[in-house]
């Protein structure tokens, strides 16, 4: 049975219609149907909520030919509906505040690892062009379009990133946790990222 079988088969010995789990959850009839259709994925903390309305286990949910790693759920967003902003951080993160709030917050800046003979062809660029750092802006420039996060909420940590050139957003469990300060680096796959510090409602 897939996820979206166990959950319309949960909200309906639950004796609760597609509209009444959209209320008490407080998402949109259709994020329902998508879910039960299996066209989209509860993010985790929806995942949880889910499981309490319908009487059953996180477990469950998820075991026995679910088509869902745990570890990496995407859902589907429109961050139109955060407003208009020249600055798509702000809306990101009005996103993420709006989705976690309860949970510490903290904005990353990736940036591409470069190996040698990208560092030689930045030094190259650099020394020719007459903007300071142009080959560090043009790298960061490559990686528009998506935003990055930490959350920590009670012993969970997740890795979010929040494409919103293409509408969704991605959120991982780290394996390994992280205890960052403002200005730290690691590493998730090829990238580097920097922590910027928590994210603060406005």
């Amino acid at each position: 049975m897939t996820l979206g079988e166990k959950i319309k088969k949960a909200r309906i010995e639950n004796g609760l219609t597609q509209e009444h789990l959209s209320e008490k959850m407080m998402v949109s009839r259709q994020a329902i149907t998508k879910w039960e259709a299996d066209k989209g994925i509860p993010d985790v903390s929806n995942l949880k909520l889910l499981a309490q309305l319908l009487n059953v286990s996180i477990d469950y949910l998820l075991d026995n030919g679910s088509e869902i790693d745990i570890n990496v759920i995407r859902e589907t967003i429109d961050i139109s509906k955060y407003g208009k902003a020249l600055i798509k951080k702000k809306l990101t993160d009005k996103l993420m505040l709006e989705k976690y709030p309860s949970a510490e917050i903290r904005t990353l800046l990736p940036q591409k690892k470069r190996d040698r003979v990208d560092k030689a062809f930045d030094f190259f660029i650099d020394f020719f062009t007459p903007l300071c750092g142009f080959s560090g802006l043009q790298n960061s420039m490559k990686l528009l379009g998506t935003e990055y996060y930490i959350v920590n909420e009670d012993n969970l940590q997740l890795f979010v990133s929040v494409n919103y050139k293409e509408g969704y957003m991605e959120s991982r469990r780290m394996v390994e946790l992280h205890n960052t300060r403002t200005g730290d680096k690691f590493s998730v796959g090829d990238l580097i990222f920097t922590d910027c510090g928590v994210l603060n409602a406005k």
